[in-house]
């Protein structure tokens, strides 16, 4: 919830006031088409003189603007007049307060995220929007990890895709300051084993998060043997969603794909894999027999978000109380760790 004296930040800008909207709702997984109604009229007064906006207030113009509605257009007035918007009051009571009553702790260590998706893919927000989200969070490190080529039902970023969004990576970097948006990619695991992108783009990349996305219902023995030439003979860093399973949401559920996961976690340890603890609360991803397995192989952790939209970087809460009640030690977690030595675990010297 918003305390008090956090009222002018609202009062003195409509923009941020339509953005934690947005925040909120998607915090709690609400559908996309709701949410960009606020995001579409933030991004639409965004060049706006606050003259001008105070200007179309007075005079009743506001929705004349392409993107602003009645009900967004409310959300500007009363910011302007220095009330707090009753859309973002009733947001606040809907969608704000804790995700999680535990992992406080393991929260507080996490310097950064590992898994995002842009509207590159299938993502609904631009790369800056999730950059600057992450560093509001107090995030120092978000890796942007779009789809791969054969996942085309997301979009999937071809290498000139990828090349192009690489560069837009490095220039937001160069206006951002204390954190560091990480060029990355949620690369598929083919049938065989190998990952669905040329060496040459992943040796350009800082983080690579490895995961099957096709062929989830394949018989154990194959599955196996298509996780373990993975893990063992390719750049991945962190195995994603290790058992594709859905537990709820609009998606429905989906049964965990069968593996060896001892034999699949003992890899991970062997080849310094981090495995994922995947934070989507339709996911729970691994579930708590096989995270718990995966912590007595002795495997490296990374709590990530899989967030798709802005508000849904917050989901870090969920996977940190799930690590919290598994007792994974914090130094085990790769996201708790400085920049630099992420990056040095993430890329050794061949």
């Amino acid at each position: 919830m918003i305390e008090p004296d956090s009222l002018s930040v609202y009062a003195a800008d409509p923009v941020a006031a339509l953005r934690r909207i947005a925040f909120l709702m998607e915090r709690r997984l609400e559908d996309t088409y709701k949410v960009q109604a606020f995001r579409k009229a933030a991004q639409a007064i965004l060049p706006l003189s606050i003259e001008e906006i105070h200007r179309r207030v007075a005079d009743g113009t506001l929705t004349q603007i392409a993107g602003v509605g009645a009900s967004t257009a409310a959300v500007v007035t009363q910011a302007v007049e220095g009330q707090m918007p009753d859309r973002l009051v009733a947001a606040e009571a809907q969608y704000g307060g804790p995700l999680a009553t535990g992992g406080g702790a393991v929260l507080a260590a996490l310097r950064g995220d590992l898994h995002s998706h842009s509207d590159w893919s299938d993502g609904g927000s631009p790369i800056q929007e999730m950059a600057i989200t992450a560093h509001e969070l107090g995030r120092e490190y978000l890796a942007l990890t779009d789809h791969s080529p054969r996942l085309r039902v997301a979009n999937g970023l071809s290498v000139e895709r990828l090349r192009k969004q690489l560069d837009i990576v490095e220039a937001i970097n160069t206006h951002m300051d204390g954190f560091t948006l990480l060029k990355g990619i949620e690369v598929d695991i083919l049938d065989d084993g190998s990952l669905d992108q040329t060496d040459e783009m992943l040796d350009r990349l800082d983080v690579r998060v490895a995961s099957v996305h096709s062929k989830l219902a394949m018989d154990a023995p194959a599955m196996t043997r298509r996780m373990l030439a993975a893990v063992t003979g390719t750049r991945m860093n962190v195995l994603g969603h290790c058992t594709g399973r859905l537990v709820g949401g609009g998606r429905g559920r989906r049964p965990e794909s069968t593996f060896d996961a001892k034999a699949v976690f003992e890899a991970c340890a062997d080849n310094n894999v981090a495995v994922e603890i995947n934070s989507r609360p339709e996911r729970r991803d691994p579930p708590t027999r096989l995270l718990e397995m995966a912590r007595d192989a002795g495997c490296l952790f990374s709590i990530d978000s899989d967030a798709h939209a802005p508000g849904q970087l917050d989901f870090p809460q969920l996977g940190c109380e799930r690590a919290e009640a598994a007792g994974i030690d914090r130094e085990r977690i790769v996201n708790t760790w400085p920049l630099e030595r992420l990056l040095e675990w993430a890329n050794p010297v061949r």
